[in-house]
């Protein structure tokens, strides 16, 4: 779609819940991972923590081991990235539908809070320069941005807008040698699936012929900014209830 010129805006995947004879019910597959010996802790430990349970294990005598699971399809959703990652490239995944089984229960899922671009027009290296000391990027030099865009991760739980597109105060004086070039670290901009897996329940992804970009849905930031204070009362109502 993208290579006939479609733009589109995509939210986080979810898989179709139905209801059975003994309550909610969702769609479970059997993951086949072949990978080297050293990467099986990590890959149990991950994928424990999306509701999976190993019920094969075997290894051969080159030093791989082959693992077998049965885990909830919500669960393997963004998990590609994470096992390229972890097994060094040389991970074999492959999966086969089971069909549908009792809810496995919820997946905690963690994520930093989001670098919002607060102003539009064109990200520069001083911007990006200030805003980096707060997190990790998305973005270089050059990039158009807009009000609302996800610019980067935040190292912290919340939300922060930055201005990317701030330009240095020109002035005849020069202070130090630190003012001459403005030491950049390079950005990690995530692929499509890992965008669809990072994405918030507030966010959506752009999808366009040349960009990726991850977004706000709702581009304001005081009615952004209103949701959150409203969102947090109620989780506070709701915990002393």
């Amino acid at each position: 779609m993208r290579r006939e010129g479609y733009e589109f805006a995509v939210t986080r995947p979810e898989v179709i819940i139905h209801d059975g004879p003994h309550g909610k019910e969702e769609p479970f597959e059997r993951l086949f991972v072949e990978a080297p010996d050293s990467s099986t802790g990590f890959l149990i430990e991950t994928l424990s923590g999306r509701k999976a349970q190993m019920v094969g294990m075997h290894q051969d005598h080159n030093g791989n081991v082959r693992l077998d699971f049965e885990v909830p399809t919500r669960g393997l959703i963004g998990f590609r990235d994470t096992f390229i990652s972890g097994t060094g490239g040389e991970g074999i995944m492959n999966t086969e539908y089971l069909g549908y089984r009792p809810w496995a229960g919820e997946i905690t899922r963690h994520r930093n809070g989001a670098l919002v671009a607060s102003e539009t027009g064109t990200a520069l290296s001083f911007g990006i320069a200030n805003a980096q000391e707060r997190g990790m990027m998305f973005i270089s030099p050059g990039d158009e941005v807009y009000g609302g865009m996800v610019v980067g991760l935040h190292a912290k739980d919340t939300d922060l807008d930055v201005n990317v597109c701030k330009a240095k105060q020109l002035t005849n004086i020069r202070s130090s040698t630190s003012d001459i070039a403005v030491k950049l670290v390079p950005p990690s901009p995530p692929s499509l699936e890992r965008s669809l897996s990072l994405i918030g329940n507030d966010e959506m992804v752009e999808v366009t012929p040349k960009n990726l970009r991850i977004r706000k849905i709702e581009l304001n930031p005081t009615i952004r900014a209103r949701e959150s204070k409203r969102q947090r009362y109620a989780a506070m109502e709701a915990a002393n209830a």
